[in-house]
């Protein structure tokens, strides 16, 4: 049976539907964070990442995003260069 999230925490939906999501849940009592995956309201999956490895996490998914807003931005900057010419 599921659990509720903790106080501290979040769903996210995976874009493919069929009830996949991600759950994220503090656990501070345990120095953890929870990254679980869930289809159907069944969860399917752990992880436990420990409190001192979430910066880490953080700065990886900060970059990755960093990078992608950069190319996007590239490319949008070709498409109106190649539309004025």
């Amino acid at each position: 049976m599921a659990r509720p999230l903790p106080r501290t925490g979040g769903v996210f939906l995976d874009p493919r539907g069929e009830e996949r999501s991600l759950r994220v849940s503090w656990h501070s009592e345990a120095d953890l964070v929870v990254l679980s995956l869930w289809r159907d309201n069944v969860c399917t999956g752990t992880f436990r990442l420990a409190l001192d490895e979430v910066p880490d996490l953080i700065a990886l998914l900060r970059s990755g995003l960093d990078t992608s807003y950069d190319i996007a931005r590239r490319r949008r900057d070709r498409a109106e260069g190649s539309q004025a010419g």
